[in-house]
């Protein structure tokens, strides 16, 4: 099978049957090259109309429910010149209205080759629009790799979910869509159809954790868990190696502007890892990770080419070296300077991980008149308890863990999630 998704099953046969329905029917009057936005959610309907896409040379635009609230501005970024609706029932291709006039979108028709656009989350400011030549980023799968019945977590409209659907199909594997991304729903999923490996990102991990879900379903299925998007915290990684003690555990490092890097975890339980591969080059400049490859993004479509003049692309991640190996201690614009020192948020985050009661924390640096920044954290808890008494029990537990400028300053408790659609982990003062 191709694609599982509750009780449906489409092989591959019937995946090339549905491609060629949307090549034969509503795609057949759009002329190549033509920019075309849709829902993103996993399922085969989009499934097949990305690669139908692809096949007929035009630039696709997905667009997952995670980010409803941003489908106009995307489709406006993107200079979108259809919409597709009703994928998996009744299809309806509908023109906007707009020419896409872009250069990088005439560099992609004159060169004849399939495009697709990203958008970065905006945590750091403005949603950027990534434009991608798809046969350029698609050419590390050429290599044939191991094939598994993978959990399709990440979203179409995300390089990490992208990786995942092409991985999985250029490789004969099953796609797994789970009917909602909850813990409780993934082990189902899990073990219903025998997942063999789970791509998701540290914070789901901690949640499954955290959940318990894992101690009532037979999970003995998996083989693999990757984890990426964002800095493990050392803490969460033990709790996960020592919950699947017969789970291999690798990082994975991509970027929407370059796709995914090979990557070879050091050990299971070790943050260390070596990331690069066929068509990646990798340097450290000053602490900072610097990549040049030939799956690059041509470029975003608002704002300036972010590459060098040799084409390296800064990552803003900063890391440890050991020879080959890297470490990544956080991005660059986390970082929190208290009175000149350092301090990295997914360290001290690790550390309030330990405590008892804390079901989930993010870490920021607010403006201090004093310091520059003061550390400030905002806590999930798993029970309430008063405020000054986890502020004081937290202090004690910080004292021989942390330095006296990493412990948080000011903590906030939460009810809500910490975390964004993408279960990343939101460092705001908000």
């Amino acid at each position: 099978a191709a694609v599982e998704r509750d009780d449906q099953t489409i092989s591959y046969a019937d995946l090339v049957r549905r491609i060629e329905a949307w090549r034969r029917g509503p795609l057949a009057s759009l002329s190549p090259g033509a920019v075309v936005a849709f829902d993103g959610a996993y399922g085969p309907g989009a499934i097949s109309l990305l690669l139908a896409l692809g096949l007929d040379g035009h630039i696709a635009v997905p667009l997952s429910h995670d980010v409803a609230a941003h489908h106009a501005t995307f489709m406006a970024l993107g200079e979108a010149e259809y919409r597709v609706r009703g994928i998996d029932d009744s299809p309806d291709v509908s023109a906007t209205g707009v020419r896409a006039t872009h250069g990088w979108f005439r560099r992609l028709r004159e060169r004849r080759s399939p495009g697709l656009v990203l958008f970065s989350s905006g945590s750091t400011g403005a949603h950027k629009a990534a434009v991608h030549d798809l046969s350029l980023l698609l050419g590390k799968f050429r290599t044939t790799r191991p094939g598994y019945r993978t959990l399709g977590f990440l979203q179409l409209d995300h390089i990490g979910g992208l990786n995942t659907l092409c991985h999985t199909l250029a490789n004969g594997g099953t796609l797994i869509v789970p009917p909602r991304r909850t813990a409780s729903a993934v082990c189902a999923t899990i073990e219903r159809h025998r997942v063999e490996l789970l791509p998701v990102s540290p914070t789901f991990l901690n949640l499954l954790l955290l959940s318990e879900e894992h101690r009532h379903r037979d999970l003995t299925s998996l083989r693999l868990i990757t984890y990426g998007t964002e800095p493990m915290p050392a803490s969460t990684l033990r709790r996960v190696t020592d919950t699947f003690p017969g789970v291999r555990l690798l990082q994975t490092y991509g970027l929407s502007e370059l796709g995914i890097l090979r990557s070879q975890s050091r050990h299971s339980d070790s943050l260390w890892v070596r990331v690069g591969g066929e068509g990646f080059e990798t340097k450290v400049i000053e602490g900072r990770l610097w990549i040049r490859a030939t799956s690059a993004m041509l470029g975003y479509l608002n704002a300036p080419s972010p590459f060098d003049a040799d084409g390296y692309f800064d990552t803003g991640d900063l890391v440890d070296v050991d020879g080959e190996w890297i470490r990544f201690a956080g991005r660059h614009s986390d970082v929190i300077n208290v009175g000149g020192s350092k301090v990295f948020p997914a360290e001290v985050e690790s550390v309030l991980l330990e405590m008892d009661n804390v079901a989930d924390v993010s870490v920021h640096g607010e403006s201090s008149p004093i310091t520059g920044h003061v550390v400030t954290a905002t806590v999930r808890l798993v029970v309430p308890e008063a405020p000054e008494a986890f502020k004081l029990r937290m202090r004690r537990f910080c004292a021989s863990r942390l330095s006296t400028y990493q412990v948080p300053l000011k903590v906030r408790v939460n009810d809500g999630p910490l975390h964004s659609t993408r279960f990343k982990r939101r460092r705001s003062a908000s």
